[in-house]
């Protein structure tokens, strides 16, 4: 099938080697750099795993159309090529619905998710298959038109990094046949059968995935908490990572994925 062969995903692994980790998983548009500024606001006895999605950053871009279970499937190999388990995925939109098709998948490799910006479905199929198609015949700026008022808070704390530079350095086809995977998802039915620790976290200016969306899916999960992350959109490690940091951090205690909020990454 097209798009469907496997790859090696561009990565970056921080942290104690041997330490509990957390994988990165980024939105549609964005690479591994989203997460540099959240870093330094986050533990510093965890091990960080930042991905590079298939057709995103330095990963390759075979062409599309891909399927939601070939970006799943990349993230799982890349978990095994590097002997990980236990881990968290903490995934912005996109990298969200990863998530979720990864937990559900292999719970072997996965004891807690954070949802962040992200939902069981995003959106009906027609709409993304027509960005695909507007992508391939006239590249990413009109894209860009669409989607970055849709992710920018009004107010942010910050803007640690420009949304617009991250989404103009991506492939178009990379982007386009990602388009069409997330137009053929939807995870309502196997995200409902999970049974993990969840949390779920939106940005109150998130216009490209709407806060209730992410409380409705994170509300499939029984006993997941969902809050609200004021002063951020769509990219909260963007506009708000010390606040998006000390969320996480908690949580990461919470569930006792070891993380004294007192150490911090430098």
């Amino acid at each position: 099938m097209t798009g469907a062969q496997d790859i090696a995903l561009a990565h970056r692994l921080m942290g104690p080697e041997g330490a509990p980790a957390v994988v990165l998983l980024g939105t549609l548009g964005t690479d591994s750099a989203l997460w540099q500024p959240l870093l330094p606001h986050l533990p510093g006895t965890l091990r960080y795993l930042s991905v590079d999605l298939r057709g995103h950053g330095a990963s390759p871009c075979p062409p599309g159309p891909y399927r939601m279970g070939a970006l799943v499937g990349d993230v799982e190999r890349l978990l095994d090529s590097l002997d990980l388990r236990d881990t968290l995925l903490v995934g912005c939109g996109l990298g969200g619905m990863i998530a979720q098709g990864l937990a559900v998948k292999r719970l072997d490799l996965v004891r807690g998710l954070v949802l962040i910006n992200s939902a069981a479905r995003l959106g009906q199929a027609a709409p993304w298959q027509d960005r695909a198609s507007r992508i391939r015949a006239s590249g990413i700026g009109t894209f860009a038109e669409e989607m970055l008022p849709l992710w920018q808070a009004r107010n942010p704390d910050t803007q640690a990094a420009d949304p617009a530079t991250l989404l103009a350095r991506q492939s178009p086809e990379g982007i386009a046949a990602t388009c069409e995977a997330i137009a053929g998802s939807d995870f309502y039915t196997p995200t409902s059968g999970l049974r993990l620790a969840c949390l779920g976290l939106a940005g109150i200016d998130d216009r490209f995935c709407p806060p209730d969306l992410t409380r409705e899916t994170v509300g499939l999960i029984p006993g997941a908490t969902f809050e609200i992350l004021r002063r951020a959109g769509h990219l909260p490690m963007l506009d708000a990572p010390e606040t998006l940091g000390a969320r996480l951090s908690a949580f990461f205690d919470g569930i006792g994925h070891p993380a004294p909020t007192s150490q911090h990454r430098h």
